[in-house]
């Protein structure tokens, strides 16, 4: 696969210039050498020469943009991803959360949705839902309806309980789904005190005060000019003393934000907005 060469920079800025401009997906100040890996997987799977031939296609056919965002933002998920990044948060976040009367919880980037469960599954178990609303929002609007229906592959089910027992799970992992055929259906119960919708980091505003904020492996994908922005984002949303979880390769350390946090857990990347 090709590296990003100085003719292959200005292909992408004009791609990345057309899909803002007719389509209002910014995507300038993206990591240009692992969205540039990406555009050529997408060209190679949509048979495309060219990126200059991609560009037209782009211009004319909207069901083929739909795909290429859908393909081209990052949906790699799991239920209880990073166990050990849950069992910090049963013992040294959720207790705190507690001596809140109301909890609000953003998933920003939350892809189609298994971690957003998971996190519903922790408050259920701490006797948090009924008071806790889960704000979960991505990009893609594909992702977002998928998220919505609370659908997961069942195939995947055998991986997520042995995820949810090393996070501390305790509880019979199959009394959270019913089972179809070759799907599982998250049950109701957990779904309903979580809202899904659209939000783009990149452009959007400050929406709400949060007591928590996830927001793990998606940052990653940014250069540090728009992670710094997306941070300072966070940090606007969180109320004194909220909680920010971010992936485990993802740092405040070099962000204009990092001495307004103290540091929860360093190896699970979970942090607390000073008072």
């Amino acid at each position: 696969m090709n590296s990003l060469n100085d003719r292959g920079e200005g292909e992408l800025d004009d791609l990345i210039n057309v899909i803002k401009e007719v389509y209002g997906y910014d995507f300038s100040n993206y990591a240009k050498s692992s969205f540039w890996r990406r555009v050529q997987r997408l060209m190679a799977k949509a048979r495309v020469g060219s990126v200059h031939e991609m560009v037209q296609q782009l211009l004319v056919d909207k069901p083929f943009f739909d795909w290429f965002l859908e393909s081209v933002t990052v949906n790699v998920t799991e239920m209880f991803r990073d166990p050990d990044f849950y069992k910090e948060l049963r013992t040294n976040v959720i207790p705190t959360l507690a001596s809140y009367p109301t909890i609000k919880v953003w998933h920003a980037g939350c892809s189609t949705g298994e971690e957003v469960y998971s996190m519903a599954i922790l408050l259920w178990e701490a006797g948090l839902l009924n008071r806790t609303r889960i704000y979960a929002t991505d990009i893609n609007p594909a992702n977002i309806e998928k998220a919505h229906q609370g659908i997961i592959p069942l195939a995947s089910l055998k991986e997520y309980t042995t995820n949810y027992r090393q996070s501390g799970g305790t509880n019979d992992f199959s009394t959270y789904y019913t089972g179809r055929y070759d799907q599982a259906i998250i049950h109701k119960e957990l779904r309903k005190n979580i809202v899904f919708h659209q939000h783009n980091l990149v452009t959007d505003q400050v929406f709400n005060e949060f007591n928590l904020i996830c927001c793990r492996n998606v940052l990653i994908y940014f250069n540090k000019e728009l992670q710094d922005r997306v941070f300072r984002l966070f940090f606007d949303s969180l109320v004194p003393l909220g909680y920010l979880a971010t992936g485990l390769k993802e740092s405040l350390m070099f962000t204009s934000i990092n001495t307004e946090f103290d540091t929860i857990s360093q190896p699970s990347k979970i942090f607390r907005r000073k008072a």
